[in-house]
């Protein structure tokens, strides 16, 4: 499944909102008329005159909420790290983990040799995941019924499903919680998160990076994507640190500032 962002919703007239902060901040405008004469123009000139100052504060009262797909496990651990952000994410502990797909990272893609014994593992895991899932739920029903059930593992369990459904629900949440340790980092998930476009300013100098791992990047740059669609002038300036001075990452710098730059401008 392929990474896919999708801006769920927004604060209304994200550019007005913040131009009203800053306005209340550099004029003695009172609340009541702190939205007169703040047209396309005024408000565009507000947020110019902010990022000239550096004065980043009134960009919080903007905010944006994504949904995410298609992401590995190891790429929504590094989003989480984001910590001026809010998150809810699909749990491994009630969703079933036979159901989740897997990302295979390009390079593994193309290398014949990677790609065989990485899947080899990955259906080796998923086979483990459902044994295990299995058996702890068969345990479960054996030790609340006295070993009424017999047979295989599933035979146990579509028995007792049939008679006492809410029960078994419960059963396999419960093994969900231990079997999901044999799941990978590989494994898809979905997120919804919240930033305000101050902390997304901040994400996108970081994540859009040269040097920020593939997925994440891959993620940010449909994130800013989409914030430029509502608020192009809240955001026309971000990217990587690289954009407007020199690269942060000192001599782990990727060394193409000069195509970066011409990439985010």
């Amino acid at each position: 499944m392929a990474i896919k962002v999708t801006l769920l919703t927004h604060t209304p007239n994200p550019e007005q909102t913040v131009a009203m902060a800053a306005k209340l901040c550099y004029s003695p405008s009172g609340i009541e008329d702190i939205r007169d004469g703040l047209d396309e123009e005024k408000t565009a000139s507000f947020l110019n005159m902010l990022s000239d100052l550096g004065h980043a504060s009134p960009t919080e009262h903007a905010s944006f909420t994504f949904g995410i797909e298609g992401i590995s496990r190891a790429c929504s651990h590094q989003l989480v790290r984001h910590r001026i952000a809010s998150y809810s994410q699909q749990s491994q502990r009630y969703v079933d983990g036979t159901k989740f797909d897997f990302v295979t990272p390009p390079e593994i893609m193309n290398n014949e040799k990677a790609l065989a014994a990485y899947n080899k593992v990955l259906d080796l895991q998923a086979n483990a995941y459902e044994e295990i899932r299995n058996a702890l739920v068969a345990g479960y029903i054996n030790e609340n019924t006295g070993g009424k059930y017999r047979g295989t593992d599933q035979e146990i369990m579509n028995s007792f499903k049939a008679e006492n459904k809410k029960q078994y629900s419960m059963f396999v949440k419960k093994a969900n919680e231990d079997a999901r340790f044999i799941l990978p980092n590989a494994s898809t998930t979905k997120i919804v998160c919240t930033f305000n476009a101050r902390s997304l300013q901040n994400f996108f100098a970081h994540r859009c990076c040269n040097r920020a791992q593939w997925e994440i990047r891959e993620v940010a740059e449909q994130m800013l994507l989409k914030c430029l669609e509502v608020a192009p002038n809240l955001f026309k300036n971000c990217g990587p640190s690289c954009l407007f001075g020199p690269c942060p990452e000192g001599n782990m710098c990727c060394g193409k500032q000069k195509e970066m730059q011409k990439k985010y401008r």
